[in-house]
């Protein structure tokens, strides 16, 4: 067990206090003053030394002591708490300073504030924020520190699940196997976790809940849609309308079956046949009549075209003989163009004459040395027949090229000139075509007026007037046919009509049976969820079970670790569920509502007790209003209380009797 007392709290220029030094020697002290005297102060000052927060765990409280009007009272003061305890009989000193920062800027004679620093120091020796709070979480970790340093705070600070798994952290938990196999109506819980927690499934259970409940209350709003959709069918026989229905179907059928005899009468038939025969007739009768001048027309056609091919044919020899002649043309000029280029670059070479440099001005380009007369006059020959033979050469080559191209200008215009004479033989025979085809087309011209016309033909006007008696007979049925086609057609639209009227007062049976057929299927699925739900229901009592079974084992547990507070784990909602809560009581009075002040300190205090023993640890602890307590409970902590005493304006320290050893 570590134990950790207060031996000296020092305050200077923290909050309110100018300086205070509270010697306690590790004894029971009891700290008097007035309201607004500071008493709060000292607890604030012994939290921020440890840990920078004050006792209510805020890290933004004001340090510093400040006008009426809320301004800072004065600057460049060091604001300071420094504590010494004792911790396993080995005194250790802390010390926390923070301070403002003013700094004077280049070129200015003033200082400015630009900020605060906070400076650590554990037994004189300077520390990094980082080494500091190392040094004190080694001692002991905050959280455990506030349980165990003040009364109020598991009830008041800790939220219900936070105090719920302290005490199952103090009195050690049961498994869920132990719970269930301590109740027999539990049985069947494994069952349905599946492998699952308690908080798991129940977690689970609740929002299926949610979705089936949810499912449920829109059923019966479905229902009534789909009520309200139905049509009202109670005139209705659907028999009866069956049976016209397929009536009427039967009539319908009759009529388009007369409707398709009409139009496709024997009458017309027979008289279309007829008409088709005699237009026969006339085909014979104009094929007979123009049977011989049609040969003598299609003689003198297949003559007209025999001139009118072999002219084309002449026109199309005569321009391709003619591109000829003109793509031969260019080529000769080309020729011609070449060879006086030829002739004058030949004369150029001829007239040239030989012209000799020394390249090194008489001197060898080897050595530099001159040369000698002799050999000068020897590359001055050789120099000139290269340049005699080179012109030579040049000038035989130019004399072949220019030969070769008049040579092809020779044979071109050679060319040219049969191509001509082809061209006057094939015209001359285009004259002769073109003269056929004139005298052809005349000869024809002349058959065509010669042909018999078959209307005038007496066997010809005969069988066209039967095939216009025939035509006339023709109409008149078809103008009777329309008529009673047109009676038909009503008569079928009619019914129709009627069959449409009675199938639509058949589609409301049909759609009134869908709707009952709907809702029928809305209820069995509102019942199905209700027995879903029901299911889910059950599972919440076997789970609100196991809790009242488990939380009967860990009561009698938790209580047993505890001299005077009592712990109510879950209670009993309304519609008989369980709510989960842990409400300190003492002597069956909730510490919440109705147990004063007194009370809830020395409870309290048997918290810090049992907390002290589990964590291993005791600490000083302080608690307000401390005049309200008239006997407190024993405990092996240092006990540090805070009096209102209206007549200590200043701050006074009281040792009470005994020493905590």
């Amino acid at each position: 067990m570590t134990t950790i007392l207060l031996l000296r709290l020092t305050l200077r220029n923290f909050k309110g206090i100018d300086e205070f030094e509270f010697n306690l020697d590790g004894k029971h002290t009891k700290i008097f003053g007035a309201n607004a005297t500071g008493k709060t102060t000292i607890v604030d000052a012994f939290y921020w030394l440890l840990f920078g927060k004050d006792s209510q765990n805020r890290t933004d409280f004001q340090i510093k002591k400040l006008n009426p009007d809320g301004t800072v009272a004065q600057h460049m003061l060091e604001h300071e708490v420094e504590g010494v305890l004792q911790i396993d009989g080995i005194e250790r000193t802390f010390r926390r300073v923070f301070a403002e920062k003013w700094t004077k800027k280049r070129g200015s004679v003033k200082k400015e504030f630009t900020g605060h620093e906070t400076c650590y120091f554990v037994d004189e020796v300077p520390m990094k924020e980082v080494a500091y709070k190392a040094e004190v979480a080694q001692i002991i970790k905050e959280d455990i520190f506030r349980l165990i340093t003040n009364p109020v705070h598991f009830n008041e600070q800790l939220k219900t699940e936070q105090r719920r798994a302290l005490l199952l952290d103090i009195c050690g938990d049961v498994t869920d196997q132990d719970v269930i196999s301590s109740n027999e109506e539990l049985k069947e819980l494994p069952g349905y976790l599946n492998g699952r927690t308690i908080e798991q499934h129940r977690s689970i259970i609740e929002g299926q809940k949610r979705n089936l409940n949810k499912e449920i209350e829109k059923i019966p709003i479905r229902i009534d849609e789909v009520r309200r959709s139905m049509p009202d069918i109670s005139q209705i026989d659907v028999n009866k309308i069956d049976t016209e229905i397929s009536n009427l179907r039967d009539q319908i059928a009759e009529q388009e079956n007369q409707l398709q005899q009409i139009r496709s009468g024997s009458a017309a038939i027979d008289i279309q046949n007829n008409i088709r025969h005699l237009e026969g007739k006339l085909l014979e009768i104009t094929n007979r009549l123009k049977a011989g001048s049609v040969d003598l027309i299609a003689a003198q056609r297949k003559a007209l075209a025999d001139h009118q091919w072999e002219y084309d044919q002449l026109t199309q020899q005569i321009a391709q003989k003619r591109s000829q002649c003109q793509n031969n043309q260019r080529r000769i000029d080309a020729g011609k163009a070449t060879a006086q280029t030829l002739r004058n670059r030949w004369s150029e070479v001829k007239a040239a004459t030989f012209e000799h440099k020394h390249e090194n001005e008489g001197s060898c380009p080897t050595c530099g040395q001159a040369l000698p007369e002799d050999q000068l006059q020897e590359a001055f020959e050789k120099a000139e027949a290269d340049f005699n033979r080179q012109r030579a050469q040049t000038l035989e080559s130019i004399q072949m090229d220019g030969k070769a191209s008049m040579k092809e200008v020779n044979e071109l215009e050679a060319s040219n000139e049969t191509l001509l004479a082809e061209i006057e033989t094939l015209t001359q025979q285009q004259s002769e075509k073109q003269a056929g085809i004139i005298f052809a087309k005349t000869e024809l011209a002349d058959l065509d007026d010669a042909m018999i016309d078959p209307k005038e033909d007496a066997d010809y006007q005969a069988v066209q007037q039967q095939i216009v008696a025939l035509q006339n007979q023709l109409k008149d049925i078809r103008t009777l046919e329309q008529e009673s086609v047109a009676n038909t057609q009503q008569m079928i639209a009619s019914l129709r009509t009627e069959a449409a009227q009675l199938e639509q007062q058949r589609a409301q049976v049909t759609q009134a049976n869908a709707v009952t057929a709907r809702i029928a299927e809305l209820e069995q699925q509102e019942a199905r969820l209700a027995e879903e739900y029901e299911q889910l229901e059950y599972q919440v009592f076997l789970i609100e079970n196991f809790i009242r079974t488990k939380v009967s084992m860990l009561e009698g547990r938790i209580n047993s670790k505890f001299k005077y507070a009592r712990f109510k784990l879950f209670e009993t909602q309304i519609n008989g569920g369980l709510k989960e809560v842990c409400e300190t009581t003492y002597r069956g009075v909730p510490y919440s509502s109705g147990l004063n002040h007194a009370a809830r300190i020395n409870v309290g205090l048997d918290i810090v007790n049992t907390l002290s023993v589990h964590c291993g640890v005791t600490a000083p602890i302080f608690f307000d209003n401390a005049e309200s307590v008239t006997k407190l409970i024993d405990t092996n902590s240092q006990m540090i209380p805070l009096v209102v005493s209206k007549e200590d304006a200043t701050l006074r320290i009281e040792n009470m009797e005994g020493v905590h050893a």
